[in-house]
């Protein structure tokens, strides 16, 4: 059983979105209309992947993330949104968030979302892709790009395919290598770019050319 901590401050949503994710049956939702509350429950208790609001009166979830991450660095926190993520993609990316989800998202995208964060796995929407390649995130990477990085054909095929919004099974059975190869070079590709996520990875990689869009 998979358990989920959501927390939302308005309850119309949160008891709503609480239905619909318990009916997977391998799913349990606790529901908390506070972020101090949350913050009380993860003391005592796991979650297997974590949902916030993210604008909420005593804290929104992008520094209730920050918070939770500091006592428990491995949560996977999802960013529940009800409008366009870009104008907050540099508070997303700071939180330390896995990713997030559009209150106006589907019931099988909503669920497909939880479990791509079980599995540590971010679900990028192709429009959001869009977005930032054909506006360009200067102030999401603060830091100047490393124009001394050099990626090798593998890293570049990799890059590629995470780009189109691959899961890690779907890039390892495409280049027909185990999982586990899979994750061990993710690994060491983010290190060499100085990024934690697929999204971080993506912008930067966009931002110094690394890869032809």
């Amino acid at each position: 059983m998979f358990h989920i901590l959501l927390v939302d401050d308005y309850p119309l949503v949160g008891e709503g979105t609480k239905l619909i994710i318990e009916r997977e049956p391998d799913m349990q939702v606790q529901y908390e209309t506070s972020s101090l509350q949350a913050l009380e429950s993860i003391k005592t208790k796991s979650y297997d992947v974590m949902i916030f609001d993210y604008k909420m009166p005593e804290m929104d979830g992008f520094d209730l993330a920050k918070h939770v991450l500091a006592v428990q660095p491995k949560a996977n926190v999802l960013i529940y949104i009800d409008s366009d993520i870009l104008p907050y993609m540099d508070l997303f990316m700071d939180s330390g968030a896995i990713g997030f989800i559009s209150k106006m998202a589907t019931k099988d995208q909503l669920i497909r979302a939880i479990r791509c964060a079980i599995d540590q796995e971010a679900m990028i929407p192709f429009t959001l892709l869009k977005e930032i390649y054909g506006k360009g995130r200067p102030s999401l990477l603060r830091e100047t790009a490393d124009k001394g990085i050099s990626i090798n054909e593998k890293e570049r095929k990799i890059l590629t395919e995470l780009v189109k919004g691959k899961t890690n099974k779907e890039i390892a059975q495409s280049m027909f290598i185990g999982q586990r190869t899979l994750e061990y070079s993710l690994t060491n590709l983010f290190q060499k770019l100085g990024v934690h996520t697929r999204i971080e990875a993506i912008v930067k990689v966009k931002d110094m050319g690394l890869i032809d869009l």
